[in-house]
């Protein structure tokens, strides 16, 4: 589990397959990994705006639900993993 920490510190976004390749589990293992760390408080999931430190209420950029290029990355969200913040304890 501990690999696994190290991955998440990085910051990058990735899915769960994605993780379980990285670490040579399976994507069963992972998510078991992920739950159990999630529920002792090491980890939280976070979202995107979160993980990137930017503010959408004051950039200005986001209209009509449609997120600005400073929000959302070219193509949108959908091939995105997800982010997590290892939590400093």
């Amino acid at each position: 589990m501990q690999k696994l920490i190290e991955l998440l510190k990085d910051g990058r976004s990735r899915t769960i397959e994605m993780l379980a390749e990285e670490l040579g589990e399976s994507t069963e293992q992972v998510n078991r990994d992920m739950e159990f760390l999630e529920r002792m408080g090491v980890i939280r999931r976070t979202g995107y705006e979160e993980a990137q430190g930017h503010d959408c209420s004051t950039c200005g950029g986001c209209k009509d639900g449609q997120k600005c290029k400073s929000c959302a990355p070219e193509g949108g969200f959908k091939n995105m993993g997800h982010m997590w913040e290892v939590i400093s304890k």
